[in-house]
């Protein structure tokens, strides 16, 4: 038998971490006034200047959050994946949203409304005090990036940028997750070309290799 949309509901905000101190009837409550929606690849959920209504968590899929610069290209600022979710800031001050949220592939999404999450803030400090610090964590990621923009080359960023994406899988720092360099120039402020040729000198001087199409950073713990 397949899960009912509020039980889905249910089954994907006890795994998201802002919400994962509420009791189980708590969860219930905000599980029956969640949305969901779908988006194809390539689609807007979200787009920059757009009055901010709802909180969105990622069900699956990945999206990019993006934004453009006075030339109109677009800068990627971050992924998202399952689990993860946005729209939180506007929430809380009133503004309008500040980027673009674009599906990558296919993603599905749950949705919670202004007044809904606001009063899950209130009547819970715990999660007001989580959001707290998610904010937090996402503003010293942000001066991270601005840091290596100023100070680090482009062999310096694209190195950085495939630390943050690696994980440790058996022992070994591993990019699981795939990503063009078109992509990676996005999140870097350099150019297609400048990355493929990092990438490459990366992979000559043995600082990255490839197994079946992983990419592999050895002897970094």
């Amino acid at each position: 038998m397949s899960a009912t949309p509020c039980g889905l509901s249910l089954v994907v905000l006890r795994n998201v971490p802002l919400f994962s101190g509420l009791e189980e009837h708590e969860l219930e409550k905000l599980s029956r006034v969640a949305g969901r929606k779908r988006a194809e690849r390539g689609a807007s959920v979200v787009r920059a200047g757009d009055s901010t209504d709802s909180l969105y968590v990622l069900i699956s899929g990945r999206a990019k959050v993006t934004n453009t610069d006075e030339e109109g290209r677009e800068i990627i600022l971050a992924w998202l994946g399952p689990g993860e979710f946005f729209g939180e800031m506007g929430l809380i001050d009133g503004s309008p949203r500040s980027a673009n949220v674009v599906a990558a592939e296919a993603c599905e999404l749950l949705f919670l409304d202004k007044d809904s999450l606001q009063r899950c803030m209130q009547d819970n400090f715990q999660v007001a005090q989580k959001l707290m610090k998610i904010l937090v964590l996402r503003l010293r990621e942000a001066d991270r990036k601005i840091e290596s923009l100023a100070l680090l080359d482009v062999y310096g960023r694209v190195a950085r940028l495939l630390l943050d994406m690696s994980e440790i899988v058996d022992g070994n720092r591993i990019v699981k997750k795939k990503m063009s360099k078109q992509d990676m120039a996005k999140m870097i402020g350099a150019s297609r070309e400048m990355v493929s040729k990092v990438m490459r000198d990366l992979e000559l001087s043995g600082y990255i290799r490839y197994e079946n199409d992983i990419l592999v950073i050895p002897g970094v713990a």
